[in-house]
C-alpha cells in the first residue's frame, strides 16, 4: 500500500494540475499565493520561515516539504527552524489550554 501523503503530489500540486478542475480560481489562487509571499514589510525569507511554521500549525505534510526546502535554500540553519516549529507547538497548545477555559465554564454550570 503507497502512502498517503507522496511526494509526487506535491510536484503535481505546484505544476498545476488542480488548475485543470476550475482555471479562473486556481490562476486567482497563484496570484495571491505569489503576492503574498513577495518581498513587502516582512522580506521574502521570513515570510518562507512564518509559513514552515503555519505547516507544522495546520499538519500539512506538502508545506512542511516545500517550506524545509525553501527555507533550507534561503539559508536558514535546522536550529532556526526548529525554533520556528516549537513557537507553531507553543501557540497551538496555547489555544488548546485557552479553550480549556470554555470546558471549565461549562463544567462549573453543570455541577452538581
Amino acid at each position: 500500500m503507497s502512502d498517503y501523503f507522496e511526494h509526487k503530489d506535491l510536484q503535481e500540486f505546484s505544476k498545476g494540475g488542480l488548475g485543470q478542475l476550475n482555471k479562473e480560481y486556481w490562476d486567482k489562487f497563484l496570484s495571491y499565493y505569489g503576492a503574498v509571499f513577495q518581498d513587502g514589510k516582512l522580506s521574502a525569507r521570513e515570510k518562507s520561515l512564518i509559513a514552515l511554521a503555519v505547516a507544522h500549525a495546520v499538519h500539512c505534510p506538502y508545506c512542511i516539504e516545500a517550506y524545509t526546502t525553501t527555507c533550507l535554500d534561503s539559508g536558514y540553519t535546522k536550529e532556526e527552524m526548529m525554533e520556528a516549529v516549537h513557537v507553531a507547538s507553543a501557540i497551538t497548545g496555547g489555544a488548546v489550554l485557552a479553550f480549556g477555559t470554555q470546558m471549565k465554564k461549562l463544567s462549573d454550570e453543570l455541577e452538581f
